[in-house]
């Protein structure tokens, strides 16, 4: 299995983005018996479609994982769905700024995570990460990015398993606001968030490939004939 993770450069007058951080923490480690290559891409609206392309038509991954930063939360989100939008309150890095307009013209209007994310949000909570299922990955790059992934995705033959997650702040970028005021998440729990994750999306891949082969192997019934299961 191989899994593309993604995260992106500062913006917004940050030094640092804690999903860049965490894309280049997991390169080339080993999780849930893939291989993770990680990628950081630069806050640019209009380039991010064939940046993120030439990326997963390079690694052609199995698995994609997309994570950026969402200020205002303490915990991990696992996004549910991407809108065709791009509707920007500050500009990108080099200046754009967009506003209303269709990530793809004549696509669907959403596309919906293809990640379990309720099994996800259960890894964390049964490890004490702090995590929820959100319906709104925003109208910046991050959901462009989770759009641009679900729709490549898609096109390949849907095999492929897209989703975005959603990080805190660090607590160094708190400090640097309001700490009493402003919720955060150390790397290390971020990483290790991500982590688990990965390992959940393995299993449920997995389970799938064991029903699946368990259900080719029953006995094929012809139309009309009438099957009674062999007892003990």
């Amino acid at each position: 299995m191989r899994i593309v993770v993604y995260g992106f450069e500062p913006f917004g007058g940050d030094a640092i983005n804690p999903s860049q951080l965490v894309a280049r923490a997991l390169d080339a480690t080993h999780v849930g018996g893939g291989l993770v290559t990680g990628h950081v891409l630069p806050v640019e609206t209009r380039s991010l479609r064939s940046r993120l392309e030439g990326i997963l038509a390079a690694e052609r991954p199995d698995v994609i994982v997309g994570v950026g930063l969402a200020p205002g939360t303490a915990s991990l989100a696992v996004e549910r769905v991407g809108v065709n939008v791009l509707d920007s309150r500050i500009p990108d890095n080099v200046g754009h700024q967009a506003k209303g307009e269709p990530i793809r013209e004549d696509a669907p209007a959403a596309l919906f995570a293809t990640l379990p994310a309720a099994a996800i949000v259960e890894r964390w909570k049964a490890t004490a990460i702090p995590g929820y299922l959100s319906n709104s990955a925003g109208t910046f790059l991050c959901n462009q990015a989770l759009y641009e992934s679900l729709w490549w995705a898609q096109q390949d033959g849907g095999e492929i398993e897209a989703g975005f997650i959603h990080l805190p702040y660090l607590p160094g970028q708190a400090a640097e606001r309001d700490p009493a005021h402003t919720p955060s998440m150390g790397l290390e729990t971020m990483r290790k968030g991500l982590e688990l994750a990965i390992e959940t999306i393995a299993a449920e891949r997995q389970r799938r490939a064991e029903a699946s082969a368990k259900a080719a192997e029953e006995p094929k019934r012809t139309k009309g004939e009438l099957w009674i299961p062999r007892g003990r």
